[in-house]
């Protein structure tokens, strides 16, 4: 099965492609779509939407995991904004007719790690460790992306 981990964000969204066969995890793809401040929210937004667009054309995943909003009630802008890239990259799933699953991240952290208040590194670690990875990658979205991937195949095998 292939599955594709969105970490969405308006400046820096991270994507992790894996495949799953029994206990095995192949890397398939992973890396960042970026945007720029100084562009209008439009084209930012085309843009993210493009680049998971052509994802999952190139690669065809069964599944795309997103993690769910969360921002501190002191920081409302951050959901506003984060809710529109997480709506492009919905709608390029849907146009795709890519089944798509969300998760807390407490949820994927419990699912890798073991602890839902598990630290970043902690997953990163588990994820490479996982993943055969030899290279720590140069953003940590990428990292939390493949969490969620690999964090969903877990999921969904306990629902079995």
């Amino acid at each position: 099965m292939r599955i594709l981990g969105i970490d969405p964000a308006l400046g820096v969204t991270g994507y992790g492609l894996i495949e799953v066969s029994g206990p095995v995890f192949r890397l398939l793809e992973a890396g960042i779509i970026e945007t720029k401040t100084q562009e209008c929210l439009p084209v930012r937004l085309e843009k993210i939407y493009t680049a998971v667009e052509s994802i999952l054309n190139e690669f065809r995943p069964e599944a795309a995991v997103l993690e769910k909003i969360y921002s501190h009630y002191a920081h409302p802008a951050t959901s506003y904004v984060l809710g529109h890239a997480r709506g492009v990259i919905c709608l390029a799933c849907a146009m795709a007719g890519v089944t798509q699953a969300e998760y807390a991240a407490t949820r994927i952290k419990k699912a890798i790690v073991g602890k839902g208040l598990a630290s970043k590194q902690q997953v990163q670690k588990m994820v490479m460790d996982l993943l055969g990875m030899k290279e720590t990658p140069a953003y940590m979205d990428i990292t939390d992306a493949l969490a969620l991937a690999i964090g969903h195949s877990f999921i969904c095998r306990s629902k079995i």
